[in-house]
């Protein structure tokens, strides 16, 4: 199964993109033998829209446009469900073992995603009730994937 991350923003230069960086290429390297296969993180920018509902509704589409139809969508706000590293690895292996194509996860603006676009995913997450700046998002995302491949792998990485 293809593993994309689509996301309202660009990484700046920096240790944070060098830490995405490092979990992302871990996770090419590795996801092969659980059968997740990392491609890309497509980013698009803020929209400038002079009202949240505009802007939510620009960046929404925005992050559709080229999302495979019959792809998984994963979309993260802070009243998504919380799952465990093991719960998160274990719903990776079950849309793999369903034949999912792919699994997008899909991180918002600064003002969240459009409620459409939220009721229209596959699953909501949250990555708890404290608020993040884009790029620990962005890295926590990223080492949760890998995470999960080393859990679905049997690595010693996960120790819980």
């Amino acid at each position: 199964m293809r593993v994309t991350i689509a996301a309202v923003g660009k990484m700046k230069r920096g240790p944070e993109q060098d830490l995405v960086g490092r979990y992302l290429d871990r996770l090419a390297k590795t996801g092969g033998q659980v059968g997740l296969d990392f491609r890309d993180v497509r980013e698009t920018i803020e929209s400038r829209h002079s009202s949240v509902a505009e802007r939510r509704r620009e960046e929404a589409a925005k992050l559709a446009e080229g999302l495979d139809p019959d792809g998984a969508r994963i979309v993260f706000d802070e009243r998504g469900d919380t799952l465990s590293s093991e719960e998160f690895a274990a719903f990776l292996a079950q849309l793999r073992d369903a034949g999912r194509r792919e699994a997008c996860f899909v991180l918002g603006g600064p003002d969240g995603h459009d409620p459409d676009f939220t009721r229209s995913a596959e699953k909501c997450l949250s990555f708890g009730r404290m608020t993040f700046p884009h790029q620990i998002a962005r890295i926590i995302l990223a080492e949760q994937l890998y995470r999960a491949v080393t859990i679905l792998s049997g690595h010693p990485y996960h120790r819980a």
